[in-house]
């Protein structure tokens, strides 16, 4: 058995893991580049048959994790499988479209500026998939249960476990047939955090041999800052009493929810100002229209708000913004206003033009809620960068920059640890990934004292192991 790891090495995007077992060869995610140092890594060629794997697996739907299938699609992966859960069947269809039309019009616009401004750039200006790409992928996605086990032949099965991370977010357990023993093998997908609203916490995995693991934030603790929604109600109360606008970059899927369930709290119980407040991404809402299809996946908390008519994801003052026209209206209101778009780390989407409009304000707040990769705009923001380039062009940032690290959908170092505490025995080998090395190398000093004998390691991009 053998694992290759293809991304999310010693970085946080692009997850993609190449499992050979039982038989099989299966791809965990097929994840975007995000960092910028890394995005030409989306262009190259997988360094296997795509026509030759017998079927993707993913762990959920934010476009690290399945923002290049339309490309294994188009490069021979035409006619096995897409496995997921129910809602990640529905939320990456939902992804990969708004991918493929914002890699269209990202292109688009890029090419005309070069034009304009007499430009060649090192690379062709083309989408890295076009929106027809990714219609021809969707057809493949289908949808499992959790805790169901899945047989895939007849040495392998895989069973889907609640990651408490966004709506239809699995950990994998791969239960393997190997000299007639059976192997558990763990993909942790993102982990999410315990007590988060919306969503049920991750679920328990008994016990596994080897466990790949990400580790996004082992090198740090939520809550350290204090509780979110005071934190929330701070900076957009100041913002407000200095008549600027509170700007939120957030990811359309889980996030942007998770927003509007607290700023509805706090406009219903009277802790901030009557102000509109926009949700200016046409898939944050389409993702919320999904979101609210499955309360079954939902905590206990979120089904009874439903049940009794109150809904988490409507509040007074809030519009949902699809077409172009209505985002580009909101810069001409005069009254402070709230206004979340995507995408998350200011890579592309309307969030552009949201900063573009309010960067050089001083009463302004640019509020960022969830990571923000080495290489992006957002990491260049939240590390105080006085000037950035946004569109081709230099902006001074005037506005201030907040960030809550709570708001984040994974789990910190407390809830990566109390992950692991709960396989008994303990795992032979932990492979740890999805995370910056600085974070990765803090967990894996802990879980070395923690558990002397256990194999840990941070593998490097493109490194196979024997398993």
């Amino acid at each position: 058995m053998k694992i290759t790891f293809l991304g999310a090495s010693k970085q946080v995007t692009g997850s993609r893991y190449f499992l050979e077992a039982g038989g099989l060869k299966l791809l965990i995610d097929c994840g975007l580049f995000q960092e910028r140092e890394y995005q030409s890594r989306n262009w190259d060629a997988f360094p296997f048959d795509p026509a030759k794997l017998d079927a993707v697996v993913l762990t959920h739907a934010h476009l690290d994790h399945v923002g290049t299938l339309p490309r294994l699609v188009d490069q021979g992966f035409t006619d096995k499988p897409i496995l997921a859960t129910e809602p990640t069947v529905e939320l990456a269809a939902l992804v990969m479209l708004d991918s493929g039309r914002i890699q269209e019009e990202d292109a688009k616009y890029k090419l005309k500026r070069h034009r304009k401004k007499g430009h060649k750039g090192p690379h062709p200006v083309v989408p890295l998939y076009t929106v027809e790409q990714a219609q021809r992928t969707v057809p493949l996605l289908k949808g499992y249960p959790y805790d169901k086990p899945l047989t895939l032949n007849e040495n392998v099965t895989l069973t889907f476990i609640e990651a408490g991370h966004i709506l239809g977010s699995a950990s994998l357990l791969f239960e393997i047939k190997d000299n007639n023993e059976i192997r558990k093998v763990v993909f942790s997908g993102d982990i999410g955090q315990h007590g988060k609203p919306l969503i049920r916490d991750p679920g328990k995995i008994d016990t596994a041999e080897i466990v790949v693991m990400e580790s996004t934030y082992g090198d740090r603790n939520h809550r350290d800052a204090g509780p979110v929604d005071v934190q929330l109600e701070r900076i957009i109360n100041d913002t407000f009493k200095r008549g600027g606008n509170v700007i939120i970059p957030t990811f359309a899927i889980e996030r942007a929810q998770e927003l509007m369930y607290h700023i509805s709290e706090l406009a219903y119980a009277d802790k901030i100002p009557d102000v509109p407040v926009f949700m200016d991404s046409p898939m944050a809402v389409d993702a919320t229209e999904i979101f609210k299809r499955y309360r079954g996946y939902m905590d206990d908390e979120t089904v009874a708000m439903f049940d009794k008519h109150e809904p988490p994801l409507r509040f007074p003052g809030l519009t949902l913004v699809r077409n172009v026209e209505e985002s580009k209206a909101i810069k001409l209101r005069t009254t402070p206003s709230i206004i979340m778009s995507s995408s998350g780390m200011c890579t592309a989407g309307r969030i552009k033009h949201h900063l573009k409009n309010n960067i050089t304000d001083p009463n302004s707040t640019i509020l960022f809620v969830g990571f923000q990769a080495q290489g992006t705009l957002g990491r260049r923001l939240v590390q105080g960068e006085k000037e950035v380039r946004i569109h081709g062009e230099m902006w001074p940032v005037n506005a201030r920059i907040e960030q809550i690290h709570g708001f984040s959908g994974h789990g910190d170092q407390e809830d990566l640890l109390n992950w692991l505490a709960q396989m008994d025995p303990s795992p032979h080998r932990v492979f740890l990934t999805h995370g910056e090395l600085e974070s990765a190398e803090v967990l894996e000093k802990i879980l070395h004292e923690r558990y002397p004998h256990m194999n840990i390691k941070i593998p490097s991009y493109q490194h196979t192991v024997e398993i």
